[in-house]
C-alpha cells in the first residue's frame, strides 16, 4: 500500500491540479486519499506544509529532464526547446503554474537570490543555457541573471493574460506569439 504522505500529497495534487490551490484543504484532502482530517495533521503540519511538498514533488518531477533536454544544439535551439517545455508545463497544469507564478504564499522563490541560487527549477536550465550563450559568444556579455530574466519574463506575462483570457487564441497560434516574442527578445540581446 502506497505510504500515507504519498496518498496525501497525490490527493492534494488531484485537487489542485482540477480546481486550484483554494480548493485543496486538509479535510477534503484526507477524504480523498481515504484518511482522518487527523491522520492529515500527523504528517504535515497545515495546509501551506501540504501544498508545499506536493508542488515542489509534482514541480521536481514535471522539470526533471529540462536540463538534460536543452544540453544539446545551438543556444536557438536550446532556448526553443526549454520555452517548449515551460508552454507544455503552464498550459497543460494551468492551475500549478498560477499557483506557483501568480499567487502570493510565503514559500514563493524570490528574485534575485532564489533564482541566482537556482531555486527555480524551470529558471535554472534557461540561466544555465543564457551563461553558456554568452561563454560561446551566442549572446553579447551582460549580467546573466538580469538577461534570464528579460527572455522568460515576456513568456510569463503573455501566460498571465492568456489564463487570464485575455488572449483570445487557439493554443498553437498562442505558441507561435511566444515563440516569436522569444526570438525578438534575443534579436535585441545578440
Amino acid at each position: 500500500m502506497t505510504p500515507t504522505p504519498a496518498r496525501l500529497t497525490a490527493a492534494a495534487l488531484t485537487i489542485l491540479l482540477a480546481e486550484g490551490a483554494q480548493a485543496v484543504t486538509m479535510r477534503r484532502v484526507a477524504a480523498d486519499a481515504g484518511v482522518t482530517t487527523m491522520a492529515t495533521y500527523r504528517h504535515f503540519p497545515n495546509r501551506e506544509a501540504l501544498l508545499h511538498k506536493t508542488v515542489d514533488d509534482a514541480v521536481g518531477e514535471i522539470t526533471a529532464g529540462w536540463a538534460t533536454a536543452a544540453a544539446e544544439g545551438d543556444f536557438t535551439t536550446r532556448t526553443e526547446q526549454l520555452l517548449n517545455l515551460f508552454l507544455d508545463f503552464a498550459l497543460g497544469k494551468p492551475n500549478l503554474y498560477v499557483y506557483l507564478v501568480a499567487e502570493r504564499r510565503p514559500d514563493a522563490r524570490q528574485f534575485p537570490d532564489d533564482f541566482r541560487a537556482g531555486g527555480s527549477p524551470a529558471f535554472a536550465p534557461m540561466l544555465d543555457t543564457v551563461a553558456r550563450a554568452m561563454r560561446d559568444g551566442a549572446l553579447r556579455q551582460d549580467d546573466i541573471l538580469e538577461v534570464t530574466l528579460a527572455i522568460t519574463s515576456p513568456v510569463v506575462g503573455l501566460l498571465q493574460q492568456y489564463h487570464g483570457g485575455r488572449i483570445d487564441l487557439p493554443e498553437p497560434e498562442f505558441r507561435a506569439l511566444c515563440a516569436r516574442t522569444v526570438e525578438r527578445v534575443l534579436n535585441g540581446l545578440r
